[in-house]
């Protein structure tokens, strides 16, 4: 009897179709990244040191002069100035400072007082009553 070569008896294997292999991961466009979320008061926080650190002031420049040229001008009577009121820049800073040192000196004192009363909401109660302790000279 002659040698025939035989195939090696494999195991039945059923062809691999593309609908059962698993999907390849595709590769995900960069997505931004989620922003930091803080915790309640934490930005609050920063803010306050931030601002207690800087010297800069915080009422923008145009509408402030805008104001004080508006109020200026109501107290002109009689008409003796026809035309506008004119300041120094200097000037305009200057009651820009003051008017800035004053209001951050009454939210302080206001500040205060809502803490005293056992709240952390400044109220318009808290600031009447800081202009009333400070007295008229203080406004």
């Amino acid at each position: 009897m002659a040698r025939t070569p035989t195939k090696s008896p494999r195991t039945a294997r059923t062809p691999v179709r593309k609908s059962d292999r698993r999907p390849e991961p595709k590769a995900r466009a960069p997505t931004a990244r989620t922003r930091r979320r803080y915790r309640p008061g934490q930005v609050a926080l920063k803010e306050i040191r931030q601002y207690q650190k800087s010297t800069e002031l915080l009422l923008r420049k145009l509408p402030f002069a805008r104001l004080v040229r508006e109020v200026a001008q109501e107290f002109v009577t009689g008409g003796e100035l026809d035309g506008e009121l004119r300041f120094q820049s200097h000037a305009l800073m200057a009651l820009q400072e003051a008017a800035e040192a004053y209001l951050v000196h009454l939210f302080e004192d206001s500040n205060l007082c809502a803490i005293h009363a056992k709240r952390v909401t400044l109220m318009q109660k808290d600031m009447q009553l800081a202009r009333r302790i400070r007295g008229p000279l203080f406004g």
